[in-house]
């Protein structure tokens, strides 16, 4: 496909400019170009026709299947779009008088209760950019709750099925990660943890259901467990999309608890943002919130900087706001009993995938699983076919492919998640594929090693194209 560079032509123009209506003025010579810029001169058709073209090339959820494990990469509903293109919404700015600003702050307020519930804890911040900024935000949140109690605790447990980012979040919060094993059921290891769980450990982040999408069916041990050892239990919300209205982290003993509302809520992400990951917090954490909050007194809405043991500001202003509109209208659209058939339609998508393909890829861990399982190609290494096979093929049907080679306690791993948003129909041709790419495997498995076949561009040199980035267009 042409780049637009080479689409140009001189003298076409695809745009038209208002007559000055304003005193002309004329820039100082030094900041005048010496240069014409080199843009691209085409017509209103060709940029169009460029732009829906390229769309195209790229795989998107509105162009198909992305059962992409751990991501939640559900469909976006257009109504989020129109709301938060309100004019009262798209057009503030951030530094208005709170008078000026009661319609948003009211919003926040409301969406911040709407999360408080769902997970039945008590204090909320809406700042946190992304799910691993929620979790650096809890986790600073544990430390200025120990430094306040003048406890110089160091560590900070991390399941070996947790999700990348937990280690990363630990350091940089200011403790060391300790990692706790897996048993041979894929969950945590009550054994361990006890060894593990001393006075000098702050608490455990964990992920539940974790990245095998099991449910740590011994939730309630491990809560005790790390509480009568003065710990805290934070739940990494990236799986939150399995419980909706089915638990709630606060009654499983959560202290803490990030929502991805660019997961969970319907919300745009992908490509570093934006997203949005709010905190929930039990009582004990509240004094230590980001500030400001929201909060409300007689109908009128302010923001709170007065947390005397806040941690401080940790995103600018008040956060990704239009992603907390699309999350807000998300919820009020669906409604209580919309969040509780979310989880219980993306388990059963989930499970029937998996139950469906675990005759032609290995299962390694037996039962059902939530709203996401994981599946395993190393049955096909007989045939000198990897799981990055299998993924590359899935592209020639039109799928994205599902995460791969994570969890790191998974040879070969094939992690799918389908989310509650995808038809019968679409879950059917998914797990069809997947056999015919299982068959193919057995009987011609260099029309694996070769995929993908059918796209834009071709199997990469994945190696080479880390060391040897191209950012930007030359002639």
């Amino acid at each position: 496909m042409e780049l637009i560079c080479e689409i140009s032509k001189p003298g076409r123009k695809g745009y038209s400019l208002p007559s000055l209506d304003v005193p002309e003025f004329k820039l100082p010579e030094k900041y005048q170009r010496k240069v014409s810029a080199e843009l691209p001169e085409v017509s209103e058709p060709e940029i169009m026709r460029h732009f829906v073209n390229l769309s195209i090339l790229n795989h998107h959820v509105d162009k198909g299947f992305y059962p992409l494990g751990s991501c939640t990469m559900k469909y976006n509903p257009k109504i989020n779009e129109e709301v938060c293109r309100y004019p009262g919404f798209a057009h503030l700015h951030p530094l208005q008088p709170e008078k000026t600003v009661q319609g948003a702050l009211k919003l926040m307020y409301e969406l911040g209760q709407y999360l408080k519930k769902i997970v039945n804890l008590d204090g909320i911040t809406l700042q946190p950019a992304a799910g691993a900024h929620g979790e650096f935000t809890a986790i600073s949140m544990f430390k200025a709750y120990f430094n306040k109690k003048c406890e110089p605790r160091k560590y900070i447990l991390v399941p070996d099925s947790a999700h990348g980012t937990n280690p990363a979040s630990v350091n940089f919060s200011g403790f060391k990660p300790l990692t706790l094993g897996s048993d041979n059921k894929g969950l945590v290891d009550i054994n361990k943890l006890n060894e593990l769980m001393t006075p000098e450990v702050a608490g455990l982040m964990l992920t539940n259901p974790n990245t095998l999408g099991l449910f740590e069916r011994n939730i309630k041990i491990i809560s005790d467990i790390v509480h009568s050892k003065g710990g805290l239990l934070y739940l990494d919300g990236a799986n939150l999309n399995a419980l909706l209205g089915l638990v709630r982290a606060g009654d499983l003993g959560f202290d803490a608890v990030h929502f991805n509302l660019h997961k969970t809520f319907s919300t745009p992400h992908g490509g570093g943002g934006p997203g949005s990951g709010p905190v929930a917090v039990r009582k004990i954490l509240e004094p230590f919130l980001p500030v400001p909050v929201i909060k409300e007194r007689d109908g009128h809405y302010y923001l709170d900087y007065g947390l005397p043991d806040t941690i401080g500001k940790v995103q600018s202003f008040y956060g990704n706001f239009l992603v907390m509109v699309r999350a807000y209208t998300f919820i009020r659209m669906i409604g209580e009993d919309g969040l509780h058939s979310i989880s219980r339609s993306a388990i059963l998508n989930a499970n029937y995938i998996i139950q469906s393909l675990k005759d032609y890829y290995h299962l390694p861990y037996q039962g059902f699983c939530m709203h996401e399982g994981v599946l395993s190609g190393k049955n096909l290494k007989d045939n000198g076919v990897k799981t990055l096979d299998v993924a590359k093929r899935l592209l020639d049907f039109g799928f994205h492919a599902p995460t791969v080679y994570f969890p790191l306690i998974v040879s070969e791993a094939l992690m799918i998640e389908p989310t509650e948003s995808e038809s019968l129909q679409t879950i059917e041709r998914f797990i069809e594929t997947m056999i015919q790419i299982n068959k193919e495997a057995k009987e011609n498995p260099d029309v694996l090693k070769s995929a993908p076949h059918n796209t834009p561009v071709r199997r990469l040199d994945e190696v080479k194209a880390v060391k040897e980035l191209k950012l930007k267009w030359q002639r």
